[in-house]
């Protein structure tokens, strides 16, 4: 369960003036992604330098895929092996798709796969770990 707050209204605003929303999750499930930046994630508070998978189910580890010129289904064949409904697959500083024929072992097990670039995974992975999702982020860093 997510909790939306909507910030105060700033003075000289009108009423009609739309304002932010803030998710805040309840209850974040699992480890939570805390920081990211130009080489490097965190995660509760730990800095990655390399490639990692992190699980809503509490799995932090490395990724043996360390850039995406390296990626193929043996890649995707280890990320289906988690108990997840959804992938996200974080393809470095710019969004990448893979070839959707290394994506079987995913599709086979009715896995979904979203492709983004890696900041935005870990946004996502938050915000859907957040909700409860059984969600596994697998970020090239």
């Amino acid at each position: 369960m997510t909790t939306v707050r909507q910030a105060s209204r700033p003075a000289g605003l009108s009423r009609t003036t739309p304002l932010p929303m803030k998710f805040i999750p309840d209850a974040l499930q699992g480890p939570s992604i805390t920081g990211y930046g130009p080489g490097w994630v965190e995660v509760n508070g730990e800095k990655y330098h390399s490639s990692i998978i992190v699980s809503s189910q509490g799995v932090i580890q490395p990724w043996s895929c360390l850039r995406f010129e390296d990626l193929g289904e043996p890649h995707f064949e280890e990320l289906a092996t988690f108990a997840s409904e959804l992938v996200l697959f974080g393809s470095g500083a710019s969004i990448r798709f893979t070839h959707p024929q290394w994506l079987k072992p995913l599709y086979s097990r009715r896995i979904g796969l979203e492709t983004m670039d890696t900041q935005a995974a870990c946004r996502t992975y938050n915000f859907l770990s957040g909700e409860g999702r059984k969600v596994v982020a697998a970020l090239i860093i």
